[in-house]
């Protein structure tokens, strides 16, 4: 199977596109190498990938159209990942139009091509930050998510709506998965985790907002990837029926649904936080804030649909994915 993967050079799209290629799978990879953070990270990524046969790595921007359609067309996909995007709630505070230029404008250059050059499955990245100020738990994919607490939330939820339009109008068979709080080896600088661990290791303050009263539903990398493998198979096909139907993830209107990717075993903040100070051996130099703009208390993923639909439920604990983590991360920077 020939797979085009958007975001290969990123924390998720490393992950996904080396476990296709471990499936044997042919990859062709599309990242701008952006300097959203440390762009030596995403370029040593991008050679691990390069070391095994049937991956192609496209340095290109998802907004440069043409240049996009000329890898599409050259080497039809039968499906398409679509993962990168500008990521980060808080950074979203300082650089809004990124997420515009890279959400909307570059999904809706994905969604054309597939459109024009018709793959079998078109599955992109959402997000849990799309149910916003919703307060009953655990999320389920049904629910209304009218309510974004951060521009890109909402230009998650507005990828969300944007693909179900073109699922409708062209037939294009679409699944969405919304990811919660991902963590694990190879992750993003920018994240949780990463600066806990850095702070820590460094005798340096970690910024702990609402005081550590916030519940996260941690997802550990290899459980969201075996997620998205076998989701590549689960091709929409047709419609729901009425509201009784059982999947209430289908569309009623389109080959689409909407899938959660996440643990779904939230964990307190304070405890993630002293399940590192555990593996590292070391007291975290806590800097207690107020919640920061955007931020919700709690998230929590309804896991049915995956489950009925693959057969799989992430599994990973907290305690395993974190050590992990510090051991990849005291690899990498010899700390």
């Amino acid at each position: 199977m020939r797979c085009l993967v958007t975001g290969t050079a990123g924390f998720i799209g490393f992950h996904v596109a080396r476990r296709l290629l471990e499936d044997g799978h042919e990859v062709i990879g599309v990242d701008a190498f952006t300097a959203y953070y440390d762009v030596t990270l995403k370029e040593r990524r991008n050679s691990i990938l390069e070391q095994r046969p049937g991956y192609r790595c496209h340095r290109v921007r998802l907004e440069d159209e043409p240049a996009l359609e000329r890898i599409w067309s050259a080497n039809p996909p039968d499906v398409v990942i679509h993962l990168a995007a500008q990521a980060g709630v808080r950074y979203s505070l300082e650089n809004p139009r990124a997420y515009i230029e890279a959400n909307i404008v570059g999904t809706f250059i994905v969604m054309e091509l597939a459109r024009r050059f018709p793959v079998k499955h078109l599955l992109m990245a959402s997000t849990s930050s799309a149910y916003g100020a919703n307060t009953v738990m655990p999320f389920r994919e049904d629910e209304r998510t009218a309510h974004p607490l951060t521009l890109y939330a909402a230009t998650k939820g507005a990828t969300e709506l944007m693909a179900h339009s073109y699922a409708h109008l062209w037939a294009l068979p679409t699944t969405m998965f919304r990811f919660f709080t991902v963590y694990g080896p190879w992750g993003r600088p920018d994240m949780a985790l990463f600066k806990f661990t850095k702070g820590i290791l460094e005798g340096t303050p970690i910024d702990i907002y609402n005081h550590g009263n916030m519940q996260r539903d941690f997802t550990y990398i290899d459980d969201l990837v075996e997620g998205i493998v076998r989701l590549v198979a689960c091709v929409p096909e047709g419609i729901s029926g009425d509201a009784g139907d059982r999947d209430a993830s289908l569309s009623p209107a389109a080959p689409y649904r909407i899938v959660n990717i996440g643990s779904g075993s939230p964990i307190n903040l304070m405890d993630f936080v002293e399940e590192i100070e555990r593996c590292l051996g070391r007291t975290a130099k806590r800097n207690y804030m107020e919640m920061q703009k955007g931020d919700v208390p709690a998230t929590f993923a309804a896991g049915d649909v995956l489950e009925r639909l693959t057969g799989y439920r992430p599994q990973t604990t907290v305690t395993t994915g974190v050590k992990a983590f510090v051991d990849w991360y005291r690899a990498y920077y010899e700390a």
